[in-house]
């Protein structure tokens, strides 16, 4: 199992943003799990937010089956006026290096 981490910005009302996810289509849940996403959790503070989750079978599988998922896309386009998510110049998500754990 690997982790994964990531942050981003909200653009706007955090209630709003927490609203969509509390509102999480079905089809969206499925994807995570079919990518193999466990244990995610989204942090904020202020107008920051960092995501975290678990990748049962590696951080490369749960990236491509969502990368070829049509929900992904609905989900990214239905979040665009809302979050913003630091990219790198090849419009990958920048990822976040792992310093510390305790287990």
């Amino acid at each position: 199992m690997e982790r994964y981490a990531w942050k981003g910005r909200v653009k706007g009302d955090i209630a709003e943003y927490k609203r969509r996810h509390d509102e999480i289509w079905p089809e969206m849940k499925e994807v995570l799990h079919e990518a193999g996403i466990t244990n995610y959790s989204i942090w904020n503070v202020g107008d920051e937010l960092f995501g975290y989750y678990e990748c049962i079978n590696g951080v490369e599988f749960a990236a491509k089956v969502q990368a070829n998922s049509p929900v992904i896309d609905r989900w990214n386009e239905y979040m665009d006026d809302i979050l913003e998510l630091e990219m790198e110049p090849n419009g990958a998500q920048k990822k976040l290096v792992e310093v510390f754990r305790f287990e």
